[in-house]
């Protein structure tokens, strides 16, 4: 009996050696794992700033883009809006001053219409 003692000692030391590798093994991996998940969340998260901070820039761009394209619509269109007066006053002008157009130029005219056969008489 002392011999099957001996040998279930020496099985039950292998196996615990066993036991302990493997347990040991097993902390290895669960850190490893740990190590690379906080890698890539700290990853990620580098990466969502990153990504919050171009679309700010971008919106800031498109926003100074829009200011500018504003200003620029609002000069063209003071600029025609002068002009289109500028043209009308022109023309108000060039009206008012012919000659014969006006109605008091034209008062015999409107007269002999309008009276017609009384005026001869």
């Amino acid at each position: 009996m002392t011999a099957s003692t001996a040998g279930s000692t020496a099985s039950d030391a292998g196996t615990i050696d066993a036991l302990k590798r493997i347990k040991a093994t097993e902390a290895e991996w669960a850190e490893k794992t740990a190590s690379a998940r906080r890698e890539s969340e700290a990853a990620i998260r580098r990466w969502h700033d990153e990504s919050d901070a171009i679309v700010a820039a971008t919106r800031a761009a498109a926003e100074a883009e829009r200011v500018q394209a504003l200003t620029t619509a609002r000069a063209a269109a003071d600029a025609e809006a002068q002009a289109i007066l500028a043209e009308g006053q022109a023309a108000a002008i060039g009206v008012a001053t012919t000659s014969g157009k006006r109605p008091v130029d034209r008062a015999d005219e409107v007269l002999a219409v309008v009276l017609g056969s009384f005026a001869r008489e």
